[in-house]
């Protein structure tokens, strides 16, 4: 087990925003359903990358893998019968995306991953929305969870699903845009929004017709047909959401390159949010960079997340350095991400003192001053950078346990943030 070591610091100078998760996944599967040779340029190295990589590969797209670029000879929609189980590893994007995609071939497909995907990631709404299309789709041990079992091809031309989760949706889009028939989709309770219509920005880039209205109903017509493409991955706004904050609470000055505001990254949303609570920016749109002003004080306000649900462990941290009481409401979906990200949280934060109230959809914080303590990531990457970012205000150095699931999004966390001043040490 890899485990930091934090003591309180000071941070200066400037580092680079690892690339977008959610753009490089999407590139990467939509290059395997292009005619012709597509280039993903600036992809984030991650093993969810990497499953993606070989989930598209046992559906016959070729991907050689350099050091700045993937470069993808895509299946032209015409997939092969996978020779062996899909392992989705620790993504909900992948088991999600593929196991939609496996909609469309006549052949059984089998997909399963890590404990938080057999145990944490729900899937009953995909299943649910393939079976409606006519398709055959279980989970195997009939808990709603991976391992699933999936069975082409698409043959019913409508079907109603749950959208509190994105990701369902997103599949099932991209795999009715490819079905030979036009079909509808009507989603109740729709969330993360944002997460949707990144899918849909997506097909806007691709070429591919959808129409939409008010992410509660959609019609695709398809036999979608895409070309290669060459796609520079921008940087990922969830990510981006550690060093504003390190910035922020230890009253820092720090440069952000790679911040593209005009991506449609659903976690973009952070940046006005602090913006009302006081946080002052400079924010420079040619260079692509975001500098945070030092010494701002922060007001604690009411933050519905649900646009940008991957936020609520780190506005939890925030919340204990800003004046007046933090709440965070519609967050209910965070408790079946890679954790249960608002009970652990809460957990986590109160080893460190902090004023912290558990919510069904999210977390009321008061302010509160931390001292470092011995800490757990739960196998969550974004537990361990919100942990790692309280421990850096801290009085007193902590101990952050569990610490290598951070490579998901962000594997030169530790390298980038000494070189602007974090104390952080790495021990087994």
């Amino acid at each position: 087990m890899l485990k930091f070591d934090v003591h309180p610091s000071s941070l200066q100078g400037s580092l680079t925003v690892p690339p977008s998760k959610s753009h490089t996944l999407r590139a990467i599967f939509f290059a395997a359903l292009a005619k012709g040779t597509s280039s993903i340029e600036h992809f984030l190295h991650s093993p969810d990358t990497m499953a993606m990589i070989e989930a598209v590969r046992l559906f016959g797209a070729e991907v050689k893998i350099h050091e700045n670029h993937l470069e993808i000879h895509g299946c032209a929609g015409k997939l092969n019968s996978p020779q062996d189980v899909i392992q989705c590893g620790n993504s909900g994007l992948v088991l999600r995306l593929i196991g939609a995609l496996a909609g469309l071939s006549p052949h059984y497909t089998i997909l399963t991953g890590d404990a938080s995907i057999r145990q944490n990631r729900p899937v009953q709404p995909l299943l649910e929305g393939l079976n409606q299309l006519g398709a055959f789709a279980i989970s195997s041990l009939g808990n709603g969870h991976a391992p699933i079992i999936v069975k082409g091809p698409l043959t019913g031309s409508n079907a109603v699903v749950d959208g509190e989760d994105s990701q369902p949706i997103s599949g099932l889009l991209i795999a009715a845009a490819f079905a030979p028939y036009p079909i509808e989709l009507h989603v109740k309770n729709p969330g993360e929004k944002p997460w949707v219509q990144l899918t849909l920005d997506w097909f806007e880039k691709l070429g591919i017709p959808c129409q939409s209205s008010d992410y509660t109903y959609y019609r695709t017509e398809g036999n979608a047909q895409i070309n290669g493409f060459t796609y520079r991955v921008p940087g990922d706004f969830s990510t981006a959401a550690f060093p504003i904050v390190a910035a922020l609470i230890t009253r820092s000055q720090l440069t952000l390159h790679n911040i593209n505001m005009k991506d449609s990254q659903g976690d973009k949303a952070i940046i006005p949010l602090l913006q009302k609570m006081g946080a002052r920016f400079i924010i420079d749109e040619k260079k692509q960079t975001l500098t945070i002003q030092s010494g701002t004080k922060l007001q604690g306000t009411v933050v519905d997340i649900n646009d940008f649900i991957d936020a609520l462990p780190i506005l939890a941290v925030l919340g204990c350095f800003a004046e007046g009481q933090t709440e965070i409401i519609n967050g209910e979906i965070a408790r079946k991400k890679e954790s249960d990200r608002i009970h652990l949280m809460a957990k986590e934060l109160k080893k460190m003192g902090a004023d912290i109230e558990e919510r069904q959809d999210g977390l009321i914080i008061n302010p509160t001053q931390l001292y470092g303590t011995e800490l757990y990531a739960h196998s969550d990457h974004r537990l361990a950078l919100a942990l790692t970012t309280a421990a850096l205000a801290a009085k007193t150095p902590s101990k952050i346990l569990g610490v290598e699931c951070i490579a998901k999004t962000y594997s030169r966390f530790c390298e980038d943030f000494r070189a602007i001043g974090a104390n952080i040490g790495e021990t087994t």
